[in-house]
């Protein structure tokens, strides 16, 4: 099911609205260009002899290989995951608008409200 005009736009202008909020997330989940495909195929292939020798150790109560397996599972995600790069952000600088000036957090309103009680 396609979303309605005016889905669209409301969730185009809760994206910006999340971009322009924070930095940081734009540069973590940003317009990189994906992972190559055999760096997922080389991680997930790694994950998955990790979780055999996990698999194999808890078998035969070795501890020492478990933690190797272990480790080269997690080595193995993370391969797969982190093959993507960052966002030119001169680039994206360049089409986006100036960012609104921030709001205080709700945190901060309270308090504020707080500190100001008669």
């Amino acid at each position: 099911m396609s979303l309605s005009d005016h889905e669209k736009r409301v969730l185009e202008e809760l994206e910006r609205g999340l971009y322009s909020d924070d930095a940081n997330f734009v540069q973590r989940v940003g317009n990189g260009k994906p992972a190559s495909a055999s760096r997922v195929i080389g991680g997930a292939l790694l994950a998955l002899a990790g979780i055999s020798v996990l698999v194999f150790a808890a078998v035969s109560h070795v501890i020492f290989v478990g933690v190797i397996g272990f480790l080269a599972m997690l080595l193995g995600l993370l391969i797969a995951t982190s093959g993507q790069t960052a966002p030119d952000n001169k680039a994206q600088a360049q089409d986006e608008p100036a960012p609104k000036p921030k709001r205080p957090s709700t945190g901060s309103f309270f308090e504020d409200r707080w500190n100001n009680r008669s």
